[in-house]
């Protein structure tokens, strides 16, 4: 779950971190009141889940109230990668004397969390590791014995142009930051920019906290923070509010195939399959393992809401989930199916011949069954490709 810069550094805040004081406002007389509160120079920063705001043009300075309310006029309703923005942070101007980017993620490949300091802050920390990557320092910590303080301090000394007398300050927000990330089990923690003042003074000036969806359970203070956005169409909005695992490929990307599978990586084999044999997936739908019959429908309303899809994948390994069951929950689906398509099933593993038996017996003409993904995959792409062939003939 991704949430907004204002309310990353609401969370930061608790931990004591420097923030800079600011309230978001969603017109442009709003953010004018704010501006006269906060007084002096203001920064009105669109609020979306993407980045580039900067480059797009949603992060303005304002030199007084007024102007603030003309920049957030501008901002406001504007899109970013195609999200509009709906509401602005006008938030106190920091006069900057060095830019920082401090952050923290899952670096899966080594199985630990990652910590990168760099002194090119401000900018994409992704075209900072492509282009100059000597730039970043990063210290990886064992989930096991934690964050030493010496990592810190290697991390500081070993990051090119990073102030030395700072040592102390950054290493304690840094420590915060690492707390942070384990108190709200998170997938990002990130402060770009970390800003030195002309003071000396060090100031979280950005922020941005990503959170991992299977911890939120132990957090239902933070679903207040959840949106389902304008970053999500329509047909993945109805999926979420399903409680279903289910993404729309990019309108350019979009076949005509529906795919649902169990497990992330055998979805995403299956888009690859699928793709492979001449048709490009329309969507990636994980309904889990352990499938329940009542998820299975489900997983079906939610393909067969796209009019574009004229067949179905169903790619199923059945470990922790039974055939058996995910058999039970096809059947159910297609009798509720708002329209009729071919659904090609290919099931393996636990209860496997009992759920070819119900589909055949319960599921009569209804399916079309594969041995193995290739097979599954080459039979729903000929009659996607047939379909087509007939409709134009």
């Amino acid at each position: 779950m991704k949430i907004h810069e204002h309310q990353a550094k609401e969370i930061l805040a608790r931990y004591d971190l420097p923030i800079p004081k600011g309230k978001v406002a969603h017109t442009p007389e709003e953010a004018r009141a704010i501006a006269e509160e906060l007084g002096g120079q203001v920064v009105v920063k669109a609020q979306v889940h993407v980045g580039g705001r900067g480059k797009a043009g949603g992060v303005k300075l304002a030199q007084s109230p007024a102007e603030a309310e003309e920049v957030a006029r501008q901002i406001l309703g504007m899109e970013i990668k195609g999200i509009p923005v709906k509401k602005v942070l006008v938030t106190e101007a920091v006069e900057i004397a060095e830019e920082y980017y401090l952050g923290l993620t899952l670096d899966r490949d080594a199985r630990m969390l990652v910590m990168m300091l760099s002194a090119s802050g401000g900018v994409d920390i992704e075209e900072v590791a492509r282009e100059t990557p000597e730039k970043i320092a990063k210290v990886w910590i064992d989930p096991l014995e934690g964050l030493h303080p010496y990592q810190l301090r290697e991390l500081i000394y070993t990051a090119p142009g990073v102030n030395q007398q700072k040592v102390g300050k950054i290493a304690e927000i840094a420590s915060k930051l690492y707390q942070c990330y384990l108190d709200y089990d998170c997938n990002l923690v990130e402060i770009n920019p970390l800003v030195v003042t002309g003071e000396g003074e060090l100031v979280c000036v950005d922020a941005k906290i990503d959170f991992d969806d299977n911890g939120l359970f132990r957090h239902p203070e933070l679903e207040e923070y959840r949106e389902v956005g304008a970053d999500l169409d329509e047909y993945e909005k109805y999926a979420h509010e399903q409680g279903v695992t289910y993404v729309h490929m990019p309108e350019k990307q979009r076949g005509r195939v529906g795919i649902i599978g169990n497990g992330a990586g055998l979805v995403m084999t299956t888009l690859d399959v699928v793709a492979r044999a001449g048709e490009p997936p329309n969507n990636f739908l994980d309904v889990g393992g352990g499938s329940r019959a009542d998820m299975i429908v489900k997983a079906l309303d939610v393909v067969l809401r796209d009019p574009e899809v004229k067949a179905v994948f169903v790619n199923i390994f059945g470990g922790i989930s039974r055939c058996d069951e995910v058999a039970k929950g096809l059947v159910e689906g297609v009798k509720s199916l708002r329209r009729e398509v071919p659904i090609v099933v290919r099931m393996t593993g636990t209860n496997e011949e009992l759920g070819r038996q119900i589909l055949s017996e319960q599921g009569g003409d209804r399916f079309i069954t594969a041995s193995t993904m290739e097979e599954g995959a080459r039979k729903v792409v000929e009659i996607v490709h047939q379909m087509e062939a007939e409709s134009t003939a």
